[in-house]
């Protein structure tokens, strides 16, 4: 099989402004690609720049996507590790619009065996329920919203935070007040504190049962997080603090974390997504799977992989119900409240809507 064609879409998807610590969305910075072959088949990929996190944006992921199709036109798509290591020879980081090719030959390989990607990867279907994300307001404002998220059903809460500790801690307190004990809460402080605040922060929350805090620090303080650690009861998550599993090595190793939250936009796709995972099942380091401003389609190869990697324990694959206005995606993730499904077919099994490509900007490169 050969790579004849590669598409490439700007998938701009508008949404409700989200807040987070480092700052403001209003549209999913999303890149969509199609790789075509001289067979049948075809694979879709779609991967999220955020660039506060990762450093890529919408255009920069573009950009290269015409690179990255260059180098691969003529090329078997069938040997993935050979077509990634082809990537990662040609530019450094840029993991973000790496994801998206890794996705689409991931998709691809699994059509030609006949098999639904997590079969494809050796997995097997199981229980999955998301998480929902609150963005950064006013304690009122974010207990208000966190009731009517619990009365509609939701499981677990993600809270974002990152602020003033003591607003921080208002901010748990009165969602507390208003959901009470029996929610999980999850926390995400988005790198927003010093050592000295998530100090402060952590230990002014441990009476208001937290679940776990996903990235406390900035990754230049990861060698506070041991420490850290030892100051407060409330579990670490790593995010930002890994991107790879040499980044996952080192923080098991080293003591720095309870668990690690996985992300395609960060890993560079799947390929290192089951290394990072493998690397702490060896550690005994539960994994999170989450994402930036997915759709339902990359959202459905993340859950492929969760159904293929079993020490992935939790789950953050809200990003297309925490406002996203428009559902452009064919097939792919299905929500029964916040239980989480995939449609049946080969591959990931969704594809875009092509009456939404048609409003989006193209580029073919063959």
């Amino acid at each position: 099989m050969t790579i004849t064609e590669i598409e490439i879409y700007r998938l701009s998807i508008p949404m409700e402004p989200f807040v987070i610590a480092t700052g403001t969305m209003d549209y999913a910075q999303n890149t969509f690609i199609r790789v075509r072959t001289d067979s049948e088949h075809f694979g879709v990929g779609e991967c999220s720049a955020f660039p506060m996190i990762v450093g890529e944006t919408q255009n920069t992921c573009i950009a290269l996507a015409k690179d990255f199709a260059k180098i691969w036109l003529g090329k078997d798509p069938l040997q993935i590790a050979e077509r990634m290591a082809e990537l990662h020879l040609y530019i450094a980081g840029n993991a973000t619009i790496k994801s998206a090719f890794d996705m689409a030959l991931y998709d691809l390989a699994a059509k030609a065996a006949g098999q639904p990607l997590y079969q494809f990867l050796g997995g097997k279907v199981r229980d999955i329920v998301t998480d929902i994300t609150l963005g950064i307001a006013s304690p009122e404002e974010m207990a208000a919203k966190a009731l009517k998220l619990h009365e509609g059903g939701a499981v677990a809460l993600k809270v974002k935070l990152g602020k003033k500790p003591q607003d921080d801690v208002a901010r748990i307190k009165a969602i507390r007040q208003a959901v009470g004990f029996d929610i999980p809460i999850r926390i995400d402080a988005n790198q927003g504190w010093t050592y000295e605040e998530a100090v402060e922060a952590l230990q002014g929350l441990e009476p208001l049962k937290i679940q776990f805090c996903e990235q406390p620090m900035r990754s230049y303080n990861d060698h506070l997080l041991a420490q850290l650690r030892s100051e407060t009861i409330v579990p670490i998550m790593a995010d930002e603090s890994v991107y790879n599993h040499h980044d996952a090595e080192r923080l098991c190793r080293t003591d720095s974390c309870d668990y690690i939250n996985i992300k395609f936009s960060k890993s560079s796709g799947i390929t290192e997504s089951l290394k990072i995972q493998a690397v702490a099942q060896e550690y005994n380091i539960p994994c999170m799977i989450g994402g930036m401003l997915e759709s339902r389609l990359a959202l459905a190869a993340k859950a492929h992989f969760a159904y293929a990697a079993p020490n992935v324990k939790f789950f953050d694959l809200d990003t297309c119900m925490v406002g996203h206005l428009e559902d452009p995606v064919i097939g792919g993730i299905r929500y029964d409240g916040y239980q989480i499904h995939i449609g049946e077919g080969f591959g990931i099994g969704a594809d875009m809507d092509p009456a939404f490509l048609e409003t989006c900007d193209k580029w073919v490169i063959s």
